[in-house]
Formats: C-alpha cells, structure tokens, sequence
C-alpha cells in the first residue's frame, strides 16, 4: 500500500511520528511537509530530536492569508498526487495543510484518512473548526481518539468508515517523555524549581489580534506571583512588538524563543499550572496530570474538562488570576485518550480497508 502523509505544523510533526513508525513496518509512505511552520524553531528541530523520516516533498509554502495559504498548497499537493499515485492520503489534525491534502486527495477520487476527526469547539469563527468539520465530511475514514470525537460524527450524520482508536499523541508523548526526562537540561537551563513555575502559551488569532485580551494576559501573569515561562510563537512576538509590550513584559515572565518538543514536554510535566490557548497543550497537559487553564471560552477537548483538570477562563483578568491561585488536580483520571496503541489501531484499520477494497 502507498500511503501519502500530510505534514505542516508543529502538532502535525509529533503525531506523525508513532504512525509513521508503524506505516513503515509494512507499506511505502510519502511524506509531505506543506511549509506551513518553516523556521527552525517550529520546523526543523522537531524533524532533527523526534528523528522524523526526511520528506520526498518540502512544499515551502510559507505563511499567508487562509485562502492564500489554501490554495498554494492545493495546488501543489495536487501536483504530487498525480504524479504519486497514492492508495490512501492520511491527514492529521485541523490545520491549512489537513483541509488542502484532503481536498486534493478527494477531487481525484483518492481515499482520506483523517486522523483527529470528529473534535468540535462549536465555534465557527475559528479557522481550525472550519478545517475540521470539511475534512471530515469528505473523509473515506475517520480515526476518533475519543468517544466524544465519535459522538460528534454520528449528530452530523458520518457513521460510516468511523473507528475509535485512542490518541496518537498520547502514543507520542508516552515514547518522548521517557527521552525528554534522559536529554532535557531546560529546568537547570532556566533556573527553576519544579512544581514551583507557571508554563503558558498564546498564539490564537483571538487573543494576539486584541491588545487588550493581551495585556489582560499579561498582567495576570505578572500578578501571579512565581515564574512564569512563555515560549513566544513567532505571530505573538509580531503582535506584542506591535503592541508596544514587548518591553513592559513584568518581571516574573521570562520570554524565551519555541522550544523543541523534549524541552516542551520537560517544562509542562514539572510546571504547578499550564496556561494557553493552545488545543494539543491542554490535551498534553491532561495527559501529563498538571492543571490547565485555558485561555478560551471553548475547547475542543471537553474530556479535560469533566474531572477538573481544566478550565476555561477565557482571556479576562480576574478569571486568570483566580484560576492560577485555586485550580488543583482532581486526583484520578479516566482513561479517555486510550492507552498509547492508537497507531497500532489505526494500521489494523488501514490494512482491512485497503482488503475491502481490493475484494470490490
């Protein structure tokens, strides 16, 4: 079988990793890096410490309006699957990149295969939820990771070619966090004491586009009264220069460049909380057992909610400050991200689709 893989964000390259590993066991794979995140620090570090397989195909797409972006990669996706002639196209997540693959893939009568599917926010104006909810309606199959993800489907009217498989990540981050705890100096690195620092990130459109959703951040963190780390994306950096904050940042905030994903995973699991707006850190989060707070008003992962592990809060003062003085771990938690199988799941699933096939 000839699988086509579609990669172009920093969550897309950590969750490739596990799956591709066992693609590789058995079929041919061609990996696609569209270039959506393309410095070194969002791109290539990943691919050089998770010892990601090199890419028959660097697209260098680059940033850009949604359509602008879209369409480039549509285009040259395209270019790829004709030559290629894949099987299957296999699609990760809710990115640019996972709308275009799958879109090319299907107006040439290719299989998708979407891994992440049926997750909902239930919030139209964020561009992932749009990325989302098409992919999957034009998916031949769907790999759930939750039971939620499948539910979600089944309202929308998909029941067809939709598979529970558990979370890739948590495949991912099983495997990493072992290397990460034998490789990482980045606690030594920074000064700090475990449990005793807070973690965040910001990066969403909805909170970087508004100053004052950014100094309400911000000032909280100040207010928080321990460490606070803040790997900065390259777009929050742009806004916050813009902003004229860049050089009021409080004290207790330390401004540090993207981290690779064992730094990354290093500083979450021995943080006290972890702030961000991100939907892949409040699943890691979850998954790590440190409280989150999450700077939306809604998420996608409504599992991390249930047990309160997590929180929602928006990007308002008070709610940030509240939740860094009074969240805490609820004890046990449920086993509902699966149990760190989920590639293997999903290359049994593969393998009798593609005999299903072959018997039509």
């Amino acid at each position: 079988m000839k699988i086509i893989s579609i990669i172009g964000a920093r969550p897309q390259f950590i969750k490739c990793v596990p799956l591709s590993r066992e693609l590789r066991k058995e079929h041919e794979e061609i990996l696609i890096h569209t270039g959506q995140h393309y410095d070194h620090d969002m791109s290539d570090i990943f691919f050089e410490e998770l010892n990601i397989p090199k890419p028959y195909y660097n697209l260098g797409i680059g940033s850009g309006n949604h359509g602008e972006q879209t369409g480039k990669m549509l285009t040259e996706i395209e270019k790829v699957l004709i030559k290629e002639e894949p099987d299957i196209m296999l699609v990760y997540g809710d990115t640019n990149s996972t709308l275009a693959g799958a879109l090319a893939a299907v107006k040439l009568h290719i299989r998708v295969a979407h891994v992440e599917a049926g997750l909902r926010s239930f919030d139209r104006s964020m561009p992932e939820e749009i990325n989302r909810v098409l992919t999957d309606h034009i998916s031949n199959i769907l790999f759930c990771p939750t039971k939620t993800a499948v539910d979600n489907l089944s309202k929308e009217g998909i029941t067809q070619g939709v598979h529970l498989v558990g979370d890739v990540m948590l495949d991912a981050l099983e495997y990493n966090i072992i290397v990460a705890r034998k490789k990482s100096r980045v606690i030594e690195e920074l000064g700090l004491e475990k449990k005793k620092y807070l973690v965040t990130t910001v990066h969403r459109p909805g909170n970087t586009d508004s100053i004052d959703n950014m100094r309400s951040i911000i000032e909280a963190l100040g207010d928080s009264g321990m460490p606070v780390v803040f790997p900065m994306h390259p777009r929050t950096e742009k806004f916050l220069k813009e902003y004229g904050m860049l050089d009021r940042i409080p004290g207790n905030v330390i401004l540090i460049k993207p981290l690779g994903y064992l730094d990354m995973l290093m500083l979450m699991a021995n943080a006290r909380r972890i702030l961000t707006d991100s939907g892949g850190i409040q699943k890691e989060a979850y998954m790590l057992g440190v409280p989150c707070i999450t700077l939306r008003e809604n998420t996608e992962w409504v599992e991390t909610l249930e047990e309160g592990w997590n929180v929602l809060v928006g990007a308002k003062k008070e709610q940030i400050s509240k939740a860094i003085s009074n969240l805490a771990s609820m004890g046990a938690q449920r086993n509902v991200f699966g149990n760190s199988r989920a590639s293997e799941r999903i290359l049994d699933v593969l393998r009798r689709e593609m005999q299903v096939k072959k018997v039509k």
